[in-house]
């Protein structure tokens, strides 16, 4: 097994390297059609990673990663699947692919809220709600003895 490479992106602008000897890659019974290997062939992929110790993240990365896959993760481990080919080689690669684009979208940055203004229009129409709704209360007020 050859290591993980996560392309270049935000967070992580050289990409990333996950040593082979940090995935953990099991095989079992894939269901669905197979044809006559169907019941032979161990074509199911299980990839796992534990982010809590993989040398690929730095300590930002990590809190990063743990953070938002936290839902994902059994302790701090991540495991993907794979089963929608019949070919394990095939499986193998789609588990890859898919904990690569995991790590590499969880360790993205997060977008700045860019603050907006509301527009002129916005708020006049609020001002103009504001002051019918003084109005109606106006009108339900008793009327005043002079």
């Amino acid at each position: 097994m050859d290591e993980l490479r996560v392309r270049p992106g935000p967070g992580a602008p050289h990409g990333l390297r996950v040593p082979a000897d940090e995935l953990t890659e099991r095989f079992s019974h894939a269901s669905g059609p197979g044809g006559q290997g169907v019941n032979t062939a161990d074509s199911r992929v299980q990839l796992s990673l534990d982010l809590a110790t993989t040398t690929a993240l730095d300590e930002a990365q990590r809190a990063r990663v743990l953070d938002r896959l936290a839902t994902r993760l059994h302790g701090t481990v991540l495991t993907v699947e794979a089963h929608e080919h019949r070919s394990q080689r095939r499986n193998r690669a789609a588990a890859r692919e898919r904990l690569a684009g995991l790590v590499r979208d969880a360790i993205a940055p997060p977008v700045p809220r860019r603050p907006t203004k509301p527009t002129r229009g916005s708020q006049r129409r609020r001002l103009e709600a504001k002051r019918q709704r003084g109005e109606v209360k106006q009108a339900r007020r008793r009327p005043e003895a002079h």
